[in-house]
């Protein structure tokens, strides 16, 4: 899939308890330490910083992000890499919501939140794009360093908060309809709590934007 292009994979594991660490210990002795660079840290530290330790150690001039569990499918990377070239743009982002991208492995109740959420950040924010709390995206590696410096979110409002950044600095933004599968092992956390912050976030974005 990547036959022509030089990479990386760096691995930013927070202490997480599912043996995410050990799997990318016996990924470096297979494809070696150039390719797989396994970078830890002690405890979760949080989205944000995750992505500025990560950059620290990336070469590249761009930069994909993505879960680490395979809720994101690496075969969209080439499809991410097309669309840069062919629109030349700044960000491309993974979109659950257009064309034949979409969810699976989640019940009703959680695609609703899910949908409702997008649709009211559509209405209030008007961010030129389909699917703003989804993470799987490529990125030019100047363009995440400068919206790194601008976001301020946490959790879930982070995602979108790089967009609506984005937006605001006049970066370019393409789009590839995704797959998203629910995570197989460990559990994906969405209660009362994340909601409220949710929901907290998005009004101080619609605020200050």
């Amino acid at each position: 899939m990547m036959s022509g292009y030089s990479f990386e994979i760096i691995v930013i594991d927070d202490g997480s308890p599912d043996g995410t660490q050990e799997v990318a210990e016996q990924l470096v002795k297979i494809y070696g330490s150039d390719k797989i660079l396994l970078r830890p840290r002690a405890k979760k530290l949080g989205l944000g910083t995750a992505y500025i330790h990560g950059m620290k150690h990336a070469t590249g001039n761009f930069i994909v992000i993505m879960d680490a569990d395979l809720s994101h499918h690496p075969k969209f990377i080439a499809e991410f890499i097309r669309k840069q070239k062919e629109g030349n743009f700044d960000i491309v982002s993974g979109t659950r919501y257009k064309g034949n991208g979409g969810v699976y492995g989640w019940d009703l109740k959680r695609k609703l939140i899910s949908r409702g959420a997008n649709f009211i950040t559509q209405v209030l924010l008007r961010p030129g794009a389909s699917d703003l709390t989804g993470s799987f995206r490529l990125y030019r590696k100047e363009v995440l360093q400068k919206l790194m410096e601008k976001c301020v979110s946490k959790g879930y409002v982070f995602q979108m908060e790089m967009i609506v950044r984005a937006r605001q600095l006049g970066y370019t933004i393409g789009e590839v309809p995704i797959s998203f599968v629910d995570r197989v092992y460990g559990e994906s956390k969405l209660g009362g709590n994340e909601i409220v912050s949710f929901l907290k976030g998005l009004l101080t974005l619609f605020a200050t934007t």
